[in-house]
């Protein structure tokens, strides 16, 4: 069996960036100058396209199921019905959509270099892979503000579930309309030997134009805010605890929100690192043109393209890895499997939300943020208050945090931004 390098772009005088994970790319005049090199110049062994073969046909079948699990998890299950969730949910979407409609098949056309699937499923592979890299990575920076908010002013109120599927609305309108262009200049050229995919630009400079700037939108700028996000995030949540601060309920809403940022951090380096040498590969062979001539750039593309693709699978894997309630979603859906047991606690991290009340000493604090007053009752009075109510009043214009009288407790709360509102739980943290 035969195969030409995957992008006939690189073979010829144009290059593109996240559209070869849809297809080909180049102007009308390149095309009718262009000689194509002779199918035999790029032969590969039986051997080799097998071992690809497994290597794509394994990464598509666990990015697949990973997401569709992932999602089963998070909408199936209502405490999993999270602002950060409902972002997961359209994360997984899209690399579960690239992962089924794109990656197979940019690989069936790298190895046989012959387009069979019809111009309307060329647009659409055209199309398509800028929209979910989109949606993806934007789903992810949506997350990574939602988390500095959280943290940062905690005092603000979130995003209801309404506000969030607006966002998420917004952020597939805008992958739709950024890849509009692909679609638009998308069709397949029936050449003498095959018939090819490709994006035919009206200019020799506009695609590379447009390129740049998908490159800016869906990678540079998005990674360059979560960065700073995070980083701020973490010197919070790292940097430091509130002295004097040692209620439980503190400590377990600060080791959840660090648990969900470590979680995220991890997601968004795996994405980077696994995008980044599929850009430089363009970079490098749209300055230097000669490159695309030389006899091993077929595997370097095809392990950049596996590894750009491999994005979609890890996920799953990272959140069963780091993330306990996700970890028991995983036990469930495989629970007829032998080996995997689905204890009592794993059904109760799906099914209940747990309430924690503020605990310090013997001390039960009732806070009402819209009055002048906390009550505090001391059930250490034993007998004496079965018959009678020990209160203590608390002077107008103080609050109490972990059972001391504090004034003015808006500052108190700024200057500690990161102890959240007493009507949060540790569920929307984790």
């Amino acid at each position: 069996m035969t195969s030409l390098p995957a992008l006939n772009e690189s073979l010829e005088s144009n290059l593109s960036s996240l559209s070869r994970a849809g297809g080909e790319s180049r102007s009308n005049s390149s095309l009718s100058n262009f000689s194509f090199p002779s199918p035999n110049k790029f032969v590969q062994p039986s051997w080799r396209i097998a071992l690809w073969s497994l290597a794509y046909g394994s990464m598509v079948v666990v990015a697949v199921f990973g997401n569709l699990i992932v999602i089963w998890i998070i909408l199936a299950h209502k405490r999993m019905r999270t602002v950060t969730n409902y972002f997961l949910v359209s994360l997984a979407f899209s690399d579960a959509s690239m992962a089924a409609f794109n990656t197979l098949i940019n690989f069936i056309y790298a190895l046989h270099n012959e387009w069979y699937f019809g111009e309307a499923y060329c647009r659409f592979h055209n199309f398509f892979p800028i929209t979910a890299v989109f949606a993806s990575i934007y789903s992810m920076t949506a997350i990574a503000v939602d988390r500095y908010m959280a943290i940062i002013d905690p005092l603000k109120p979130r995003l209801s579930a309404t506000s969030t599927k607006v966002v998420i609305g917004s952020i597939w309108i805008l992958a739709f309309l950024l890849a509009f262009p692909q679609c638009l200049y998308s069709r397949t050229k029936v050449m003498p030997e095959r018939t090819l995919c490709l994006v035919a630009w009206p200019g020799d400079e506009k695609h590379f134009t447009y390129h740049v700037i998908v490159i800016v939108l869906v990678y540079c700028f998005p990674l360059l805010v979560m960065a700073i996000t995070y980083t701020i995030v973490g010197i919070t949540l790292w940097g430091g605890e509130i002295p004097g601060d040692t209620s439980d309920k503190y400590h377990e809403q600060l080791k959840a929100k660090r648990k969900v940022v470590k979680m995220m951090i991890v997601v968004v380096v795996t994405f980077a690192i696994c995008w980044l040498p599929y850009h430089i590969y363009f970079i490098v062979t749209a300055l230097n043109k000669q490159l695309t001539r030389w006899k091993y750039i077929q595997q370097i593309y095809l392990a950049s393209f596996w590894l750009a693709m491999s994005s979609t699978m890890y996920n799953p894997i990272i959140y069963c890895c780091l993330n306990r309630r996700f970890r028991a979603g995983f036990k469930r859906a495989f629970r007829w499997c032998p080996f995997i047991e689905v204890s009592s606690y794993d059904e109760l991290e799906l099914t209940t939300t747990r309430f924690h009340p503020t605990r310090q000493s013997s001390l039960y604090t009732v806070s009402r943020m819209e009055s002048s007053m906390t009550v505090v009752f001391d059930p250490s009075d034993g007998e004496q208050h079965s018959r009678s109510s020990h209160k203590k009043r608390v002077a107008r214009g103080e609050s109490s945090i972990n059972g001391w009288p504090q004034r003015n407790s808006k500052n108190t709360s700024t200057n500690s931004s990161f102890i959240s509102s007493p009507h949060k739980s540790v569920d929307e943290y984790s």
